[in-house]
């Protein structure tokens, strides 16, 4: 897979740690208010160990940007993990790990949910807790969150958004 040209490669939003990186494979989307979703995402940072194979994005950032980022906008965004390859093309669930994890050479964690019976298997169950994560992890609902959200975004206008 060719990385695209470093003047096309989407942007980071000011929340990120660092630049984006150069040649990425695979924008990963991921809910910055979740604390499993940035427990796994630590893990993978670790993993990737600053080669810069996976792009970092927090859309709980107020100034995450559809637009920069396949249009997938933040609650498609909250409702199933997404990811973008760097030809543009968007992948959800399960196939986000997959793919992710195939990335930075460990996808043997993920080989049985390619498998005919157990990837199915795997993907209804990661439904189910796509559905139910924000009430586990004792958060507000998704409704809750994308109005609290576009209240903060009315409040503070421009200046939260980077152009």
């Amino acid at each position: 897979m060719t990385a695209p040209p470093s003047s096309i490669a989407p942007q980071r939003n000011e929340s990120s740690p660092s630049p984006p990186p150069l040649g990425w494979q695979i924008e990963l989307l991921y809910d910055g208010d979740c604390p499993l979703c940035v427990r796994e995402v630590n893990f993978l940072r670790r993993k990737d160990a600053g080669r810069g194979i996976i792009s970092f994005v927090d859309i709980a950032a107020l100034d995450y940007d559809p637009q920069q980022h396949a249009g997938i906008d933040f609650e498609t965004a909250m409702g199933v993990i997404h990811a973008v390859n760097s030809d543009g093309a968007v992948i959800r669930g399960v196939d986000v790990f997959r793919q992710v994890y195939d990335a930075l050479g460990i996808g043997w964690i993920y080989t049985a949910t390619k498998w005919p019976l157990v990837g199915p298997l795997v993907d209804k169950l990661y439904e189910l807790w796509a559905d139910r994560r924000l009430a586990v992890t004792g958060r507000p609902t998704l409704q809750e969150i994308v109005r609290d959200r576009q209240q903060a975004l009315d409040g503070c206008g421009a200046r939260c958004r980077t152009e």
